[in-house]
């Protein structure tokens, strides 16, 4: 999907936020899935800077719906996870913001 770009990564978080949708009216969501599209594209820095310079509208929502289905008790990650999860949030806020003091993406 990152082959499309700024729209790949819409497409990503559209993903995400069904994936929400699915776990509030069937609970059939495993917790499993949050963890792994946490790793994968939040919790990877090389990955969060690839879709934070295609797209930075929808990865900054990708990591705020992660938070919000942990949030809601859809996943539990543990603290350290979801730290990390925090502080990402956080950077790809600052980086829609135009406020990142990182590594240029």
């Amino acid at each position: 999907m990152l082959e499309h770009g700024f729209e790949g990564v819409r497409q990503i978080e559209a993903h995400v936020t069904n994936t929400m949708g699915w776990s509030a009216t069937t609970g059939e969501v495993q917790p499993w899935v949050y963890q792994q599209i946490t790793q994968t594209f939040i919790l990877d820095p090389d990955m969060r800077a690839r879709l934070a310079k295609l797209n930075p509208t929808a990865s900054a929502k990708v990591a705020n719906r992660l938070l919000e289905a942990s949030k809601r008790k859809y996943w539990r990650p543990d603290d350290k996870m979801l730290a990390a999860l925090r502080d990402a949030a956080e950077e790809l806020e600052d980086r829609l913001e135009g406020v990142y003091e990182g590594v240029a993406a």
